[in-house]
């Protein structure tokens, strides 16, 4: 069995680089989000009160749910959250 090696895991689990790709910005954008959200230092109710979401709702962003979040979805909250989100494009090789 030959060894393959892979950029990140999305590019390892998913069928096509679309899929990985959009995968790997929702990753970047929930973990972003976390790390701004564990910052706050607040409780549950205030940042799901600042990101205009149910508690619920934060609960499975919090959980890593990310099947649950579109990148759509995922750009918004950022919004809410006061982040910057940027898209970078590069050739393909």
């Amino acid at each position: 069995m030959k060894r393959q090696r892979f950029a990140n895991v999305w590019d390892a689990l998913e069928d096509t680089p679309a899929v990985a790709a959009s995968m790997t910005m929702r990753s970047d954008l929930l973990i972003a989000l976390r790390q701004r959200i564990a910052g706050w230092k607040t409780t549950q109710a205030e940042a799901a009160r600042r990101l205009q979401v149910t508690q619920p709702r934060l609960n499975d962003l919090l959980r890593g749910r990310i099947e649950k979040f579109s990148l759509d979805a995922l750009i918004d909250l950022a919004d809410r959250a006061h982040l910057q989100v940027r898209l970078r494009i590069d050739k393909a090789a």
